[in-house]
């Protein structure tokens, strides 16, 4: 079946969030849409992080930004603390520069036209 998928669902990566980054299905919340981007680091998908950030949030050299943190970190696990409506609080384990360290955040996430956008922290 593949790869266990990096959000930590145990499900396969094609049958979870590999079909979000692939474009075959849409995220129905902003859960599911904060474990797809996880697992679009952890697959260096900058694209699709790109994608799934709300317009009005985008800055010129987001991409950029986004491959320079990902060359520079390897991803261990994401732990879901809390979710809600539009508001997901996690911690995202990971490597740099020799040492384990992780990255915490509250992320506010939009429902517009249809799709589910990162916004940024909450």
């Amino acid at each position: 079946m593949g790869d266990v998928c990096p959000c930590g669902t145990g499900r396969p990566f094609d049958m979870c969030c590999g079909s979000l980054i692939s474009g075959r299905d849409k995220a129905c919340t902003a859960e599911q849409l904060m474990r797809s981007r996880y697992s679009a680091y952890v697959k260096k998908e900058v694209d699709y992080l790109v994608k799934t950030t709300y317009p009005k949030s985008r800055v010129p050299e987001l991409a950029q930004s986004i491959a320079d943190w990902m060359e520079r970190v390897t991803w261990i696990r994401l732990l879901i603390l809390k979710t809600d409506a539009t508001t997901v609080d996690f911690v995202a384990e990971y490597m740099a520069d020799g040492s384990a360290r992780h990255h915490r955040e509250r992320s506010a996430f939009k429902l517009y036209k249809g799709e589910w956008f990162y916004v940024g922290e909450a």
